[in-house]
């Protein structure tokens, strides 16, 4: 039995069941982690939803934005972005059995009870303001909304980079969006921990902005765990002890990325067709 991680596959089917292969995953005896972003830019979203659907409880799954942008497609509230293709998802003859199971998903799994450790999975991390227990509750607080008939209300309106600080107090659609951006798009932060969501440059390249990586930015209170993560190709998979970033843009021409949870052993699977 094994415990395998994998970073944004973005439609790359091939890629994902070649690196399965190589692995010889067994849905009957291991158990996929998927970091968010399943859909997209690449050339096989609705293959890699049928997939993924069809593992059961093997695959434990969390949401990335463009997940979530999907979801807001489907829902005629935005449009698919220029270089989505993810028509055909919405063309399918299985289209809503496949998206209430992706809305159906969380945002954070907290695998922390693990006896190896174990670890906390989001898309883009957790935010530095936060402890443990406050981001496992806002997790939950939004994954509640997503799962009732207030899903499209919360989609429609999650669009806003603000606020870009944490307070307790904060109430209502500018506490959901804090929560939304800060697991499924964050990238860098000011130093006093202030989001910034325009950013997505290569750490190196950035520092001159003044703006720093969330991981390294200083928290009041430790996690305590690993967190494992995708959302950031620019970082070339960012992988430290305490500190797993599975994204190395196999949709952009780059590579798919499968961790071995038990020994930390990375897979890597090139991009077959050049990329998105």
């Amino acid at each position: 039995m094994a415990t395998y991680l994998i970073g944004d596959i973005q439609g790359c089917y091939q890629e994902l069941r070649a690196l399965l292969a190589r692995v010889d995953f067994s849905p009957a005896h291991d158990t996929l982690y998927v970091a968010g972003d399943l859909v997209a830019r690449g050339p096989d979203s609705l293959s890699v939803l049928r997939y993924l659907h069809a593992l059961g409880a093997s695959a434990k799954i969390v949401l990335g934005n463009h997940d979530l942008h999907l979801l807001a497609v489907a829902h005629g509230i935005k449009p698919a972005k220029p270089k989505d293709r993810t028509q055909p998802i919405l063309d399918a003859p299985d289209r809503e059995t496949l998206l209430q199971w992706l809305a159906a998903q969380p945002l954070l799994i907290d695998e922390s009870a693990r006896d190896d450790g174990g670890f906390l999975l989001t898309h883009a991390g957790i935010s530095p303001q936060w402890d443990k227990a406050t981001a496992v509750a806002c997790a939950r607080e939004v994954e509640s909304i997503l799962h009732s008939n207030e899903q499209a209300w919360l989609l429609r309106h999650m669009y806003a980079d603000q606020p870009d600080h944490w307070e307790e107090t904060l109430e209502g659609l500018p506490r959901y969006r804090y929560i939304i951006n800060s697991l499924t798009r964050m990238r860098f932060c000011w130093p006093d921990g202030r989001l910034d969501m325009q950013c997505k440059l290569p750490p190196a390249k950035a520092a001159d902005t003044g703006l720093i990586p969330w991981f390294k930015v200083a928290r009041q209170q430790p996690l305590g765990h690993a967190i494992v993560f995708g959302h950031w190709a620019a970082l070339g998979g960012a992988i430290q002890p305490g500190l797993y970033g599975l994204d190395t843009g196999c949709v952009w021409g780059g590579e798919l990325t499968l961790l071995r949870w038990e020994d930390k052993v990375c897979f890597t699977q090139p991009a077959l067709n050049g990329g998105a």
